[in-house]
């Protein structure tokens, strides 16, 4: 055997053997030298050491497989299985603290038979016995009828979902929602607002929306589609199915053509963080929560909508962020000089000279101050709805 090798069992045990009679023989001192020569030779602690020499003999036990005593006969494993059945097939750890009472009870009922010895033993039976018990009833166990689920929305399993970029630089790529204004109560038919918001350039559509029917989702992509002076070539709402029903996504495919459709993650409303950050500062800023749901107030949103599209998009200056990088662990956040949305859109170049023509003459003509005022009147004749103080409102936050 090589000098650096470990001893095996047998090894051990015959080196033990050797020196067993000098260990019986020899006095306490002499017994601890021993034990620190025997522990470096075979590698054993100490203690190890003395309990093998104290041991009747160093044979070590015949190999063979174990069987333990079966404690809980059939018996016990017939009234665990009745218990089981009769709690809905519940887990072993909320089934066995309940064994004993059940069985009793469910013997009270001449539902099973128990007698006192089954009862000691449910008494004590382990929670991982009862889990064994458990597994193999579940082989011979039909499964639970259970209703299946609401099928998905069909029209969802076509549709990707993603993030639009932050570094999107061509116009067209729109985040959308729909903002509902119908109060603490979603009772009855009521108004909704419903945006978009260009990433690249931050211009911004907004209109009064009655219901969420396909008709009336259609006359407002509509009469977005009319106004917006350039093409939707990625429209990207939630998972509504406002947004994502059979007619509405054949409109999207008839009507804008070269239409690229997209949605965002269940329950990750940071997918859609452009627009829903809109909801706030262009919408709830003015609208607040009160309930719309009259013809009067579907005339007098749209016509606000229609001032604050010129407010916002051809006044308002919003910031475009240009770069991400992480310093000593945050991140950092750049942003580019503050431009209006109609200073962006020219710059892309996208514009044909008839929509550039038509939005420098909206500009020239157009009084910005008075524009604002006229907007806080047309809150004002809004009915039921209180306009918020223009020093309380918040200003457009960047994108």
């Amino acid at each position: 055997m090589p000098i650096d090798e470990k001893m095996t069992v047998n090894e051990r045990r015959k080196y033990l053997r050797l020196m067993s009679p000098r260990y019986a023989k020899a006095k306490r001192g002499s017994r601890s030298s021993l034990l620190t020569e025997m522990a470096a030779v075979t590698g054993l602690h100490r203690k190890s050491l003395v309990r093998l020499l104290n041991a009747p003999s160093l044979d070590r036990a015949p190999k063979g497989p174990r069987f333990r005593r079966r404690r809980y006969g059939p018996e016990v494993a017939d009234v665990v299985r009745v218990c089981w059945e009769s709690l809905d097939y519940v887990c072993a750890e909320r089934l066995t603290p309940a064994l004993a009472v059940l069985a009793r009870h469910l013997a009270q009922c001449e539902d099973v038979v128990v007698t006192e010895d089954v009862l000691a033993k449910l008494r004590v039976i382990s929670c991982a016995t009862v889990q064994r018990l458990l597994r193999r009833f579940q082989l011979d166990t039909p499964k639970l009828p259970r209703r299946k689920p609401h099928p998905p929305n069909s029209v969802l399993r076509g549709v990707p979902m993603e993030r639009l970029s932050w570094a999107t630089t061509a116009p067209g790529s729109f985040e959308t929602d729909l903002v509902h204004h119908c109060g603490p109560l979603t009772e009855g038919e009521y108004l909704h607002t419903l945006q978009l918001v260009d990433i690249a350039t931050g211009w911004s559509e907004r209109v009064a929306v009655m219901g969420r029917t396909q008709a009336a989702m259609v006359d407002a992509f509509t009469r977005v589609q009319a106004r917006l002076p350039f093409p939707i070539t990625h429209l990207h709402p939630d998972n509504g199915s406002e947004f994502f029903n059979n007619h509405l996504v054949r409109y999207f495919g008839e009507t804008i053509t070269g239409l690229k459709l997209s949605r965002s993650r269940p329950y990750q409303k940071n997918d859609n963080r452009f627009v829903e950050q809109k909801n706030s500062t262009l919408v709830r800023a003015y609208l607040g929560y009160s309930r719309l749901d009259t013809r009067g107030h579907f005339l007098a949103l749209n016509e606000l909508y229609n001032q604050l599209w010129l407010y916002y998009n051809l006044f308002q200056p919003v910031l475009h962020l240009v770069e991400k990088t992480v310093v000593d662990g945050k991140l950092k956040r750049q942003w580019d000089r503050a431009q209006t949305p109609y200073q962006r859109l020219l710059a892309s170049g996208v514009l044909t000279t008839p929509q550039a023509n038509r939005l420098a003459h909206l500009y020239a003509t157009t009084n910005p101050r008075q524009l604002r005022t006229s907007i806080y009147q047309a809150l004002e004749r809004l009915p039921h709805t209180t306009a918020p103080h223009p020093s309380k409102k918040e200003e457009a936050a960047p994108q």
